[in-house]
């Protein structure tokens, strides 16, 4: 941050209020070298490196950009409309078709299949139709000799577009009853009689931004064709399934005539859940159109233009409490700003309602939820999914009870928590059964030393009269599963070869967060060889049809589990055959170490195989998995949508400069739960990446559109995700000691998301801090926390 740093650091201490250990980064247990308990030690819960990591660091790890190029590749470049609603006259292609290197220009007309893309809602156009309907719309393809060609020639079409009135925010959306679907509401109990009843009576709105995936790898896909009008995709997708189903769909071919493979992504964090699927459409129609494969890869700035963000949202809330804090009411409006077609705005806006509680019960309640209908880019899945959406207007609602009445705002969380018999039922009538939120809370205040430092904290606020300190606890309780109940499956390929190597094909994909790495544990776990005895290939539709998008937190514990129950299927024939040989039962055969073990002998796994072969035992096996439990009603939002919840609790501190707005992050204590770790490693990677990702939701990154409906905020240049300058210099992460209490692969329990809302803590405390430097009373600070609108919340009133 531009803060006068210098300045800054002197003012704050660099570190949290009476904290000596201001430098600590407690990043993990202690790890094990594979290396030294490979032959002897399970695989699981050690922090064997993540599968790829050798090669990225040495730049031979294959991204879609890198895999060679076939002879006659071509480069495809889209045609973006200027406009942000408006009616399509014209399309004038001569400049760019006389350009040198220029094969094609493609419009709707050209599309051979359905013009509309095969989504749930049927209600996005593959290339503008008869109108546009926000500025970067894809109107059309450029297809040239290479990437600059086709980009020079898709800038040199002119488009012919008379202007719409457009609508940019939600709320202008809601008010003229523009929606993308239905909206939702759930109630329980009678809110309005409670409401009346209530002791105290609180009423406030607020606004929270969207956010960009800014993943290191954008958004490309490589169309090749095959024979017999087949065609093989290489996507950077977390969804192979769903771009299968797309292409074929804008072809106007079966599934079976396209393969889609994925190695790896560099990143996807939502973005390339379903937006992957553009990519490849495009590519496929431009390659089926030239006979020829072609590459599609945007560059950041069309990137921004393209693709959607995170939802924006809006509310509006009144809630009743009595003197202790406890909510006795609450009556909740959300506004999602869902762009201009539905994408995945109705799972979304559903798990925003599911987190409005996070960590809290709600007796009588009212949540309205309206899906709107702008002139933006179409928004789209992003970590969390609505959760964050969802759980950020509960504790905004929290700290201004807490201010209200003059109490601390732990205090007032710790009130509202979900406790035993009446009070472990959500509004979505979902029992709580693995309920850890008091203790783990109550360890972390413990261990963070919270209300001494927030007395330490009052005593440096009364002090100082430009930098002004705050502090906040945040729970979570997350919901781990698709809201969409059938995605809950998985498959999986777990092939045993001669040399006694073992290479794994699962349905989810590989985007740096280590699901290769944690199923190969789970493979090698199950077969009781080394971890470096386990190949984890690439996502491939003719492997393992019909998956899963990687989302949701789910990777591991869906494709997980699948992986086991093929090895399983492996390790049950060897047994059998083992068995016969020794005249035991299949049961009493072991697989640990590298060795098959029974009562009478000890073979090693190598040599098992061989003579398996040898006799003609299936080496090979399929694994399938469907989560158990889930179950809900879509119309009502009511049922068990939810295997089991992820908790966790963070305690932020923070500083701000009165004169200024402009803050900083001074330290971070963090424990959370992920159950029996599966790699303590790559799971504390997880919980730093996401709450540093949440933290630039809340704090730095903004997403601007200008009045023509332009996002102005297109580049890194006008984009600020957080720099390494950004982390805070005390920065501690410890796990919760019980393994999950449902009978989930390995005892773990996801990690991919949870962590992002940790970082409502930062947001929270930085309100503290307004707060205090306003003597107390209302705060009203819209998210990001940018240093603009802390001086605005400063300034209020």
């Amino acid at each position: 941050m531009n803060m006068r740093d210098k300045d800054f650091t002197a003012a704050t201490g660099g570190g949290p209020a009476g904290a000596a250990d201001a430098g600590e980064r407690n990043l993990a247990p202690a790890t094990v070298s594979p290396h030294a308990a490979a032959a002897t030690a399970p695989a699981l819960g050690v922090s064997v490196p993540h599968e790829s990591a050798r090669a990225q660091v040495a730049g031979r790890a294959t991204y879609v950009d890198d895999i060679p190029e076939l002879r006659g590749t071509l480069h495809a470049a889209p045609i973006l409309s200027t406009v942000a609603h408006g009616r399509l006259r014209g399309v004038d292609a001569r400049a760019a078709r006389a350009l040198p290197g220029v094969r094609a220009v493609l419009l709707a007309a050209d599309i051979p299949g359905d013009p509309i893309l095969a989504t749930f809602s049927h209600d996005e156009p593959i290339f503008a139709l008869d109108t546009v309907q926000h500025i970067g719309q894809v109107v059309g393809l450029v297809v040239a000799d290479s990437v600059m060609a086709a980009r020079r020639a898709a800038r040199q079409v002119a488009l012919d577009i008379e202007p719409l009135p457009h609508v940019l925010s939600a709320r202008e959306a809601h008010s003229m009853q523009r929606y993308v679907l239905p909206p939702v509401t759930v109630r329980r109990g009678e809110p309005e009689a409670a409401m009346a009843g209530a002791a105290h009576r609180l009423q406030g709105s607020l606004t929270v931004g969207g956010q960009e995936h800014f993943y290191l790898e954008g958004q490309i896909a490589y169309a090749i064709p095959g024979e017999q009008d087949t065609w093989r995709i290489h996507s950077s997708t977390q969804h192979p399934g769903e771009v299968q189903h797309w292409v074929a769909h804008a072809l106007g071919l079966e599934n079976n005539a396209v393969t889609v493979e994925c190695r790896r992504m560099g990143g996807g964090f939502g973005g390339k859940e379903t937006q992957a699927g553009h990519m490849a459409v495009w590519a496929a129609i431009a390659a089926r159109h030239c006979g020829r494969p072609v590459k599609l890869r945007l560059d950041r700035d069309d990137d921004f233009m393209v693709t959607g963000k995170r939802h924006p949202f809006e509310y509006d809330w009144e809630a009743g409490f009595d003197a202790t804090g406890r909510l006795t009411a609450l009556k909740l409006t959300m506004l999602a700003n869902c762009g201009f077609s539905a994408d995945l705005s109705g799972p979304v806006a559903d798990r925003a309602v599911f987190h409005v509680d996070n960590a809290y019960f709600l007796s009588d309640v009212e949540i309205a939820s309206f899906r709107c209908r702008t002139n933006t880019q179409s928004h789209t899945a992003f970590r969390g999914f609505g959760g964050p959406q969802g759980v950020i207007v509960i504790e905004a609602i929290l700290g201004e009870i807490a201010r209200h009445l003059g109490l601390d705002p732990l205090a007032v969380r710790e009130r509202n928590f979900y406790g035993v018999g009446e009070r472990d039922v959500t509004h979505y009538q979902m029992k709580v059964e693995d309920n850890i939120l008091a203790p783990l809370v109550a360890q972390l205040a413990q261990d963070s030393r919270y209300r001494a430092r927030r007395e330490a904290i009052a005593r440096w606020n009364a002090d100082s009269p430009v930098i002004k300190r705050g502090i906040a606890i945040t729970p979570v309780k997350f919901g781990i599963s698709f809201t969409a109940t059938f995605f809950n499956q998985a498959g999986a390929l777990v092939h045993v070869y001669t040399d006694g190597s073992v290479q794994v094909n699962h349905g989810g994909t590989e985007m740096g967060q280590g699901l290769n790495t944690k199923v190969a544990q789970v493979v090698a776990d199950e077969l009781g060889i080394p971890f470096e005895r386990v190949r984890a290939t690439a996502a491939d539709t003719s492997k393992v049809p019909n998956a899963s998008a990687t989302a949701a937190s789910s990777g591991t514990d869906l494709n997980g589990r699948a992986a086991q129950y093929a090895a399983r299927n492996v390790r049950d024939n060897l047994a059998a055959f083992v068995a016969g040989l020794d005249g035991c039962g299949a049961g009493a055969v072991r697989f640990a170490g590298g060795k098959v073990v029974t009562p009478k002998s000890e073979r090693g796994f190598d040599e098992v195989v061989k003579a398996a072969y040898a006799n003609r035992i299936q080496l090979w096996s399929d694994g399938f998995y469907r989560t158990p439990k889930i179950h809900y009603d879509k119309q009502t939002l009511t049922g068990r949508p939810f295997y089991y919840f992820a908790y966790g609790a963070a305690c932020s501190e923070v500083a701000i400069d009165t004169l200024t707005g402009e803050n900083r992050v001074l330290a971070v204590d963090i424990l959370h739960d992920v159950g029996h770790s599966l790699n303590p490693a790559i799971d504390i990677g997880q919980v730093e990446g996401g709450f540093i990702q949440g933290m630039g939701w809340l704090t730095t990154e903004q997403l601007v559109w200008n009045a023509k409906g332009l996002l102005a905020t297109h580049a890194p240049s006008t984009y600020k995700i957080p720099a390494t300058g950004d982390l805070p210099p005390h920065f501690s992460v410890k796990f919760w000691h019980e393994p999950n209490r449902e009978d989930n692969v390995g005892g773990s329990k996801a990690v991919g998301e949870p962590p992002f809302m940790l970082a409502v803590s930062v947001w929270e405390a930085l309100r503290d801090a307004v707060a205090s430097a306003r003597g107390g009373g209302p705060v009203q600070l819209d998210a990001p926390a940018t240093a603009e609108n802390v001086l605005a919340a400063l300034r209020q009133g």
